[in-house]
């Protein structure tokens, strides 16, 4: 079959670039963190830094310091020459700052001084990390406001808690809002705590010692990291690859909460359970075939992110085993698993922040589902109001018992309870009643919801001792 696309046009293969799919898997702000473009520019910003520094401090002539800082400049880079070098090379570094140092004309001989490959694209993908976590920082900031809206809303509807895929005890919908937000803000927490150890710049020479700088490497590695306002490490981290990869971990922790809060609506979304629907927008979810269908179309998307990131998070991990002071390829694994985490993590965010905001809760069908057993589903609550008159294990016996009745013969379980003398000679019919109401057994679930909002946003910036 032939294709509609000519031949000699390069078309994107992976979803994260796809014109059909990039803005279900990901988001354009984050892919312009870490496009061709950004990574080009960051490599120059690098490069641009260090030369500054190095002029002021006397490294390289003062002059030549200026006009690099003048004239090196990313968006005239030939970026078909930079591929056709970089495949031959290895690496895009040296034939970067072969252009860049032709623009500058001869005081672009001072170009990358002192400096390896490694320094500048570890530094330029700190760079690039710094700003996309602002963009992660941002979008965890406004979930949060959308869940606590959301749990202030519902603190008090009543709904079944399940456990095991069933009917434990009754909870509220907010209390199941706030867990989901107690995540949230732990991630927020956790990112602020980062920050220190992953926004690290990387200037170590080729072999991390600086020694191509003399006595003066250590000064120019202070000043580079001032100048890029990026923390300094006391020694090279060429192969201490642990703060990036805290990073990949910190995101799979994000799209692994993502994934819990998109299991839970897509469940709450079946015929089954009716009780909470993503936003109604015309067409969205529908099927080819099947008229009546409402998929959960963010929630797939967000639960297909955590897997995906935690993958990525692996691969960190298998990254780190690095020979040497200099690795021979684990590094590379980074240049993918740095990207796409960071791009299905402000994807999956974007879904969960358009799904949340417009939730659909349906507290009604929420009661109808709370009634479902009958009255089984507050068990506990009859075992522990029977429990000081007869005791605990004989109590959980007497109502284990009534609940085999109520289930085997399709009765609710106070019904059987009016009815067994061993109960009622305990506890009256009104006792009874207020037992099995399951809006009279929601213990602390509302004034959890109270202690978790009131969780302030800015106690989780200042770790807690």
């Amino acid at each position: 079959m032939a294709t509609p696309f000519c031949d000699d046009i390069a078309m994107p293969i992976s979803m994260l670039e796809s014109s059909i799919f990039k803005d279900m898997f990901g988001t354009a702000a984050m892919r312009a963190v870490f496009d061709d473009a950004a990574t080009v520019y960051r490599y120059t910003e690098t490069e641009i830094a260090l030369a500054k520094v190095q002029g002021k401090l006397g490294v390289i002539p003062a002059r030549s310091a200026e006009v690099i800082a003048q004239l090196a400049d990313s968006t005239k880079l030939d970026m078909v020459e930079l591929k056709r070098e970089t495949e031959i090379v290895g690496y895009p570094i040296l034939p970067l700052v072969h252009q860049l140092a032709k623009m500058c004309g001869p005081d672009g001989e001072y170009l990358h001084w002192g400096a390896t490959t490694q320094d500048i694209m570890d530094t330029a993908t700190v760079l690039q990390v710094r700003a996309a976590l602002q963009i992660i920082e941002t979008d965890l900031n406004e979930l949060d406001q959308i869940l606590d809206a959301l749990a202030a809303q519902y603190r008090d509807a009543p709904m079944a808690g399940r456990t095991h895929l069933q009917h434990a005890l009754p909870i509220t919908f907010g209390y199941k809002v706030a867990v989901w937000l107690l995540m949230v803000r732990r991630h927020r927490e956790r990112l602020v705590q980062l920050k220190p150890r992953v926004l690290v710049g990387q200037f170590g020479g080729a072999a991390g010692t600086l020694a191509s700088l003399g006595t003066q490497g250590l000064a120019v590695h202070a000043a580079l990291m001032k100048e890029l306002a990026l923390e300094a490490a006391p020694v090279t981290w060429h192969v201490a690859r642990d703060g990036l990869t805290e990073a990949i971990q910190f995101l799979a922790l994000v799209t692994g909460s993502l994934g819990k809060i998109a299991l839970d609506i897509m469940l709450m979304m079946t015929n089954e359970l009716g009780e909470a629907f993503e936003p109604f927008v015309k067409g969205r979810g529908a099927s080819s075939t099947m008229p009546q269908k409402r998929n959960p179309i963010s929630c797939e998307l967000m639960l297909s992110a955590s897997k995906a990131v935690r993958q990525h998070a692996g691969l960190a991990l298998d990254a780190m085993v690095q020979d040497f002071e200099r690795a021979t390829g684990p590094w590379h694994i980074e240049w993918a698993a740095i990207p796409e985490s960071f791009i299905l993590t402000a994807g999956a965010l974007h879904q969960a922040k358009f799904m949340l905001s417009g939730l659909e809760v349906d507290t009604a069908r929420m009661l109808k589902n709370l009634d479902l057993s009958g009255g089984l589903i507050v068990a506990e609550a009859v075992m522990m109001g029977l429990a000081p008159h007869i005791g605990r294990q004989t109590a959980h016996d007497v109502v284990y018992d009534a609940c085999r009745v109520a289930s085997t013969k399709g009765l609710k379980l106070a019904e059987v309870l009016y009815t067994d003398t061993k109960i009622t000679s305990k506890l009256d019919r009104a006792t009874i009643d207020r037992l099995c109401d399951p809006a009279n057994y929601l213990g602390a679930a509302p004034e959890m919801v109270d202690r978790m909002r009131a969780w302030s946003t800015l106690e989780v910036a200042q770790p807690r001792v």
